[in-house]
């Protein structure tokens, strides 16, 4: 199945790294994900993390430098084969998120959609993968996703249903990966965790 990603003229693979090495370049921080990511495993003593929709592997692969244990999963094979050029030792597993029961085996702490994944799905498929990810949380685990909110794309509201009908409950909500206090605006980063 086709989403919204393949259909997008965003850069890919290497094209894609580059604007983060840019950025990181001029001495702007690039990890708030992973920073982000990190507290929470460490609060709730965490070690396993999916990181769906995981792109080039830039949050993956910061967060096993880190020591969590993480599998990548997307289906862009471009950007996959940048994430396995730089970090062959980890599992990097090329599907699509709608059909992530058949791919993914055992549990996780933590599922991270970070890189607006969910507002790149097709739409109507968004309840479908929101439940199989779900799935794969141990009991109280998380499910933390960052995206922009856009006119036409996927809303809070319709992200909080879909999150309360898989069995999550909103547990935080920020403007920023840094945890800046969310009151509105075009961006938002929520937690939930699976009851």
């Amino acid at each position: 199945m086709g989403t919204r990603w393949q259909q997008s003229d965003a850069p890919r693979g290497q094209d894609y790294d580059a604007r983060w090495e840019q950025l990181a370049a001029t001495g702007a921080g690039v990890h708030g994900e992973a920073d982000l990511i990190e507290s929470l495993l460490r609060s709730a003593g965490g070690t396993d993390v999916l990181d769906a929709g995981c792109g080039t592997g830039r949050v993956a692969i910061e967060l096993a430098a880190r020591g969590f244990s993480v599998v990548g999963l997307d289906n862009d094979r471009a950007m996959l084969d940048a994430a396995r050029a730089k970090a062959p030792h980890l599992r990097w597993i090329e599907a699509d998120l709608v059909d992530t029961d058949a791919r993914i085996d055992g549990a996780f702490d933590l599922v991270a959609l970070a890189g607006n994944v969910m507002i790149f799905l097709d739409p109507g498929t968004e309840a479908n993968v929101v439940a199989q990810l779900a799935d794969r949380l141990r009991p109280g685990g998380s499910m933390v996703a960052g995206f922009q909110l856009r006119p036409g794309r996927l809303s809070l509201e319709r992200y909080d249903e879909l999150a309360e009908a898989a069995g999550l409950t909103l547990v935080d909500r920020w403007a920023t990966w840094d945890r800046e206090p969310f009151h509105g605006g075009d961006y938002a980063v929520s937690v939930h965790a699976r009851r």
